[in-house]
């Protein structure tokens, strides 16, 4: 009777072991497990410590951070290592294993924003013929785009960008005809795109901008009919903008600034009916802006700047260009005179017309709250500032550099959310510069210039909870100390006084702002010496304190002792590196 229930009880064990074993998925293959320590052991330093979770016996129980397995074979089909772009304490410093090659099961490869992984892309990875993402951006790759890559025939994102990779596009990668998405941005390969690429029919993304790319933009590109998003910006390229392109009707995003472009925009622009974004910025486009722009009802962003564009601008109807948010015509050879009434009457959130020649008073906005920047630098504009600002209640940054404006600075009121004010060269006067520095929006203001004025008076105390970043009250008529609370402006970057008549001497508490990157206290009177707190700021790049009549030791410690002699010539009786020794 017992050895029957004995019996009894190993059947059942047995029966529930199988069943086990069964819903258990199979442990990682012992390959796919050594390709992926492989790739550790490359890795010298790992901050993101993502490999320190890549200890167990089973890569595929879930614990080794980014790696998923296939549940059916145990086999690794998906590594996916990514870090936020503008984390600068997580990184990985090595090397790319070739061994990588050996996981023949991968479908998903993202190994991105690591900083600083170097070394050439392995051409062992055109083994991966499963492979239909691989994502190698934001680390620091090297060499050439191996051309083996052009095997992974199922492949429909390859993202290389923002990296260091040389040499020409391979045009094997023509033979990737699944790719919907291509990014070879940010870095700095050369020669023209592919005439292979003509075959790439399927793509929806193509982003080659920042690179060192040469030729004209080939005319295939307008086969790629599915194109929604195009960035050749920041390259090489010349000739005209093809015809062809216009025909792109479902293209969202078409960016070619800052090229060799010549010629004309073409008038069949206005057939790029999903158009939300044009770029065309800084190259050297001709002609007039065509009116059929204003048949682009989904446009919200136009940027036409820094090329050679003429007058007159097109009539665009009051109800054309409906979308619009954002215009950018500046540097351009159009004479405006004034702003055109279909600008200053839109619901428009920046506007940006530096070197458009316009004359007499500051424009008048129908909706001014809507505003958030405004870039009227490189005019003739004279007056009208009292009132500029009023309901501006949105308004960020604002450009009103190199005009003929003249007011005084205590009667200007500025909007509560400004983060940047631009008023150098033109010829504001009065001694209240607390006004701008310390007023009720003091906490949001994070760059303030009103260099090369006519303003008086002293520098304000500065209260505590600032945020600013730079102050630029450079070559203006500015007299007094130098105030010892200059050390609440703890984000400070870049301090510019030079060319005033600011007195006493350098205080101490400015060694506090070890933010500093740019300090110029050059031509003024400063007398005494430069305090010994200096030696605190590390990160400066740039320093003078030139034609002033300061005495005593340089502080001796980087970067002061390294500066050019020129940044303290002209004073009493400095000394030390880089001068002569102390006496």
């Amino acid at each position: 009777m017992q050895l029957g229930t004995r019996v009894l009880h190993l059947v059942l064990i047995f029966s529930l072991l199988s069943e086990f074993s069964e819903s258990v998925a199979p442990i990682c293959s012992e390959q796919d497990r050594a390709s992926l320590l492989s790739f550790k052991a490359g890795i010298l330093q790992d901050t993101t410590d993502t490999l320190s979770t890549w200890t167990s016996r089973d890569c595929c129980d879930g614990g080794w951070e980014g790696v998923q397995c296939n549940p059916s074979t145990g086999r690794v089909n998906m590594l996916q290592i990514q870090r936020p772009e503008r984390d600068d304490e997580t990184y990985m410093k090595g090397t790319l294993s070739p061994s990588l090659g050996n996981l023949h099961f991968l479908e998903v490869m993202v190994i991105s924003g690591t900083k600083h992984i170097t070394g050439p892309i392995p051409s062992s990875f055109s083994n991966l013929t499963r492979l239909t993402q691989l994502v190698l951006e934001d680390n620091s790759l090297g060499g050439c785009i191996p051309p083996s890559l052009g095997r992974l025939s199922l492949l429909q994102t390859l993202s290389l960008s923002g990296n260091h990779l040389k040499g020409q596009i391979p045009p094997t990668l023509g033979g990737l005809r699944n790719l919907i998405q291509l990014n070879l941005a940010r870095n700095s390969l050369t020669g023209p795109i592919p005439l292979s690429f003509k075959t790439l029919v399927n793509l929806q993304y193509l982003d080659v901008s920042y690179n060192l790319l040469s030729s004209t933009i080939p005319d295939f590109v307008g086969e790629f009919k599915n194109l929604t998003y195009l960035d050749l910006s920041s390259n090489l390229l010349t000739g005209k903008i093809p015809i062809s392109l216009f025909g792109l009707v479902n293209l969202l995003d078409l960016s070619l600034g800052y090229n060799k472009l010549a010629g004309n925009i073409p008038d069949q622009v206005g057939n790029l009916k999903s158009l939300t974004s044009l770029q065309l910025s800084g190259n050297l486009l001709t002609g007039h802006i065509p009116l059929s722009i204003s048949r682009l009802q989904n446009l919200w962003y136009l940027n036409v700047s820094r090329n050679c564009l003429s007058d007159p601008l097109p009539a665009i109807p009051i109800k054309g260009i409906p979308a619009l948010l954002s215009i950018d015509l500046s540097y351009n050879n159009l004479s405006l005179g004034s702003v055109p009434d279909w600008i200053r009457s839109k619901q428009l959130k920046d506007v940006h017309l530096a070197g458009c020649k316009l004359k007499g008073d500051l424009p008048h906005f129908t909706r001014p709250d809507s505003l958030s920047s405004i870039d009227l630098s490189d005019n003739y504009l004279v007056d009208g500032i009292s009132n500029f600002f009023t309901n501006m209640s949105s308004l960020q940054k604002v450009k009103l550099s190199n005009n003929q404006l003249r007011f005084d600075i205590s009667k200007i009121k500025l909007p509560s959310e400004l983060s940047s004010i631009d008023l150098h060269a033109n010829l504001l006067v009065g001694s209240s510069l607390s006004t701008i520095i310390n007023n009720m929006t003091s906490s949001s203001l994070e760059v303030i210039d009103v260099s090369n004025n006519f303003i008086s008076g002293h520098i304000p105390e500065f209260v505590e909870g600032s945020s600013l970043k730079v102050l630029n009250l450079g070559s203006n008529n500015i007299s007094g100390p130098i105030p010892i609370s200059i050390s609440n402006l703890v984000e400070l970057e870049r301090l510019d006084i030079s060319r005033n008549h600011v007195v006493g001497t350098i205080p101490s508490s400015l060694g506090q702002l070890l933010k500093l990157l740019w300090l110029d206290v050059s031509i003024n009177k400063l007398t005494g010496q430069i305090p010994s707190s200096f030696s605190q700021i590390t990160g400066l790049k740039h320093a003078s304190f030139r034609a002033n009549r300061l005495c005593g030791e340089i502080p001796q410690t980087r970067p002061f002792n390294i500066f050019p002699a020129v940044a303290y010539a002209h004073n009493l009786c400095l000394c030390g590196k880089p001068l002569q020794p102390c006496k």
